[in-house]
């Protein structure tokens, strides 16, 4: 779909979102995302966790959290609208056990793992705060 520059180095330094309960996201994504290199690197007490390849490779990384993020405004609030994430897979199989342990853990299927265009193989999940979650493996 996007030609061969998928092998490009990725564009982004971090993303981040309010989820409602931290430990039943953080049992989600741990479990889900260990399967495509990424774990836990630090815990806040102010109640988030980073995700990533390890504390070597810190960048890019993932917040989630439940506390307010310093730089909001005060009328702004958590989206109503739900995000889509992709995280790429290192092939089919870590896609499959992306998906399983997603489901295992909390996760509702909304895309069992198979063939989404030629040479493009994926699964998604909704997570537990209503979010579709994908892991996509490029032949």
């Amino acid at each position: 779909m996007f030609g061969a520059s998928h092998e490009r180095a990725i564009m982004l330094d971090h993303f981040g979102f309010v989820v409602r309960n931290l430990e039943t996201s953080v049992r989600f994504y741990e479990n889900c995302l260990a399967h495509l290199g990424l774990k836990i690197i630090e815990r806040h007490d102010y109640g988030a966790v980073i995700f990533a390849r390890s504390q070597q490779e810190e960048f890019p990384f993932i917040w989630i959290g439940t506390g307010r993020p310093s730089f909001w405004k005060e009328n702004q609030h958590p989206g109503q609208s739900p995000i889509h994430l992709c995280f790429k897979a290192k092939n089919k199989t870590a896609v499959d056990l992306f998906y399983q342990n997603a489901i295992e853990f909390g996760g509702i299927d909304n895309g069992k793992p198979g063939e989404r265009d030629p040479g493009y193989y994926a699964a998604y999940v909704i997570d537990p705060d209503g979010n579709n979650i994908e892991a996509g493996y490029r032949e």
